[in-house]
């Protein structure tokens, strides 16, 4: 079974009724220090740390004085807009006295089905972590309608471990785990601590929303479990609002733990291949060697480019001989990847009109 200290990339996925106090829409500051501080002791063993964070609407649902029911869909968006600065400060507020620096990512669900935009996404929260930084991931609630309506957020965070190739993701809920029948209905409900399979039985006993801060229900939590697993990554539901959560779920608090079916880097791979190529890179000799050391592809190593293709579509990699090597998502357009073959990542400003990025290719976006 997964232990949280295992870790190597973490994603929490953290609730509005766990930040907001719902009598009053206050942020709960001593839960939020708290976390900060389980966190920091995390990132410091070495651990990537990554939060998806609700809240924003909650937040701003008590700024604007609207009641306490659920609000019209311009009313939600309008709260979140006051929301998310004060959610985004207090993040900050709350991790400076542990030196780390935070950054606020908008992203939606579609951000994560558009090839262009997840790789936008991916390079931002893989260059945000490579520099120590802990990414708080919100849900632009300010322009996404379907996540507000359906509460998608748990479903959110695990296309964002997707994303960034997480291997577990720990959803902070109300309820310590899964459980046959809502134990709050029925006590007798079986608590399940292991999953090893999402099965129709599984899916059939996962419930509904039941608080008026938080739109999302374990009938979510069973969904992104399944595109957590599914991508190689654990996914563990426990109970959040206690002090120190990630400490608790670490000394053994009770949890849900839903095991992956792949590793995350072979998850990917097996993705990508599935694609259908829309274009293909030839490359030369030395870039075909380097390829199958585990480097990304640069521009000096292209030497043909073939098809029409946009950014993040995936292409064929050929060698100088058109044998294929695999499959990769292209960080440029077919006409800017035929501009810009052959020549130094340096010169790509003055080719282009514009900054580029140093790789067509990258390795992680690449199955060989």
């Amino acid at each position: 079974m997964a232990t949280l200290s295992d870790a190597r990339r973490l994603v929490v996925k953290i609730g509005s009724a766990l930040l907001v106090d719902k009598t009053n829409s206050t942020l709960r500051v001593d839960w939020l220090r708290s976390l900060a501080q389980d966190v920091a002791r995390i990132t410091a063993r070495g651990t990537d740390v990554i939060l998806v964070s609700s809240g924003s609407i909650a937040l701003g649902r008590g700024v604007l004085g609207l009641p306490p029911r659920v609000l019209p869909l311009e009313q939600s968006q309008a709260a979140a807009a006051v929301g998310q600065i004060r959610l985004a400060r207090a993040y900050e507020e709350a991790f400076v006295p542990h030196g780390l620096t935070t950054a606020q990512v908008l992203v939606t669900l579609e951000d994560s089905t558009d090839r262009r935009r997840y790789l936008n996404s991916r390079a931002t929260l893989e260059t945000l972590v490579g520099l120590g930084v802990i990414p708080i991931v919100n849900e632009n609630d300010t322009v996404a309608t379907d996540e507000i309506r359906y509460g998608d957020n748990d479903r959110l965070a695990a296309q964002v471990a997707a994303t960034v190739g997480a291997d577990q993701l720990i959803l902070l809920s109300d309820v310590d785990g899964f459980y046959s029948a809502n134990p709050v209905q029925e006590p007798t409900a079986r608590h399940f601590p292991i999953i090893d399979a999402i099965t129709p039985e599984i899916e059939a006993m996962a419930g509904d929303a039941g608080s008026g801060l938080s739109k999302g229900g374990m009938k979510t939590k069973v969904m992104a479990a399944r595109t957590a697993t599914a991508s190689g990554c654990a996914l563990a539901i426990t109970e959040g609002s206690r002090l120190h959560p990630l400490k608790a779920l670490e000394e053994g608090a009770r949890a849900t733990w839903f095991t992956p079916q792949l590793d995350p880097h072979t998850a990917r791979k097996r993705w990508i291949l599935a694609m259908k190529p829309q274009g293909a890179l030839r490359i030369d000799d030395g870039a075909a060697r380097a390829l199958r050391r585990g480097t990304s592809l640069l521009p000096p190593g292209i030497i043909g480019v073939s098809g029409r293709f946009e950014r993040g579509d995936p292409v064929l990699i050929k060698d100088a001989q058109n044998r294929e090597l695999g499959l990769g998502l292209s960080r440029y357009t077919g006409a800017e990847a035929d501009a810009i073959k052959g020549h130094k990542s340096a010169d790509i400003e003055e080719i282009l009109g514009y900054p580029g990025r140093a790789v067509v290719i990258h390795r992680d976006d690449m199955a060989i």
